[in-house]
């Protein structure tokens, strides 16, 4: 099946759009087939300033209205726990409130942007969207991240290189509490990170202290610029440390 041949069986869909890669390309294809389709971005603590403003910036540039939506996972205390099953009790919750807002708009069908690259089997909010019947035509027609980009890239998407990246509370290892100042402190650390010019990375949180994973291309970078992250990320955590395990 061809991204084409699926907007021609699904001419009016909403799409739970985060501002990403793949759910930007997704956007550009349901418009570009001549689909009736609604961007739908839930804002919540989770989730930085800038993918939001990402996802207004790209919804405005193909002309597809972006619904904005509010959710607080943090009000659900086993949310809070952050167990392992944390992403799929957050993805349930998150695409819950798309699906109703969507039909309250009239939209038949609900999709998201995993692709044919995505391990299923190591995302549990995987079962979440498959409990709720969230289409991924990426992955229906096997398109991959790496194809994602350079599709995106021909089609002018200023997406197309953005980086991967997951909600702030995947930096919180599980069964650590997550708090509305760890989310706060991770966020405001990782924009210094982006404003010193990094681009690909993760500022983890660990027992107070922030443990820092880079490429090994950054390494020697990192480390030559390693006072200034040091004075920059201080008021934030006890400690920054550094990760020798390379970001891949």
């Amino acid at each position: 099946m061809t991204l084409t041949e699926f907007f021609t069986q699904h001419p009016k869909v909403a799409l739970g759009f985060s501002g990403g890669v793949d759910s930007a390309y997704l956007l550009y294809c349901a418009k570009k087939c001549g689909a009736q389709v609604g961007a739908f971005f839930v804002k919540t603590p989770f989730q930085p300033a800038f993918e939001l403003e990402d996802a207004r910036n790209l919804s405005l540039e193909l002309g597809v209205e972006l619904t904005v939506l509010y959710a607080d996972p943090l009000s659900d205390p086993k949310i809070r726990e952050n167990p392992g099953n944390r992403c799929y009790l957050c993805k349930k919750m998150i695409f819950s409130s798309i699906a109703t807002a969507a039909k309250n708009q009239g939209y038949p069908v609900l999709l998201d942007g995993t692709n044919a690259s995505d391990d299923v089997a190591d995302r549990p909010g995987y079962q979440a969207l498959q409990e709720l019947q969230v289409l991924s035509p990426l992955r229906l027609c096997g398109l991959t991240k790496e194809e994602i980009r350079k599709c995106s890239q021909d089609a002018g998407l200023f997406t197309w290189d953005k980086p991967a990246y997951a909600c702030l509370a995947t930096r919180i290892p599980t069964g650590t509490p997550i708090t509305d100042s760890v989310l706060h402190n991770t966020e405001a650390a990782e924009d210094c990170l982006r404003a010193m010019g990094f681009r690909d990375f993760r500022v983890r949180y660990l027992a107070g202290s922030a443990r820092i994973q880079v490429p090994a291309s950054d390494f020697p970078r990192i480390i030559s610029m390693r006072q200034s992250i040091r004075q920059a990320l201080l008021p934030y955590y006890d400690h920054i440390l550094l990760d020798l395990e390379e970001r891949l």
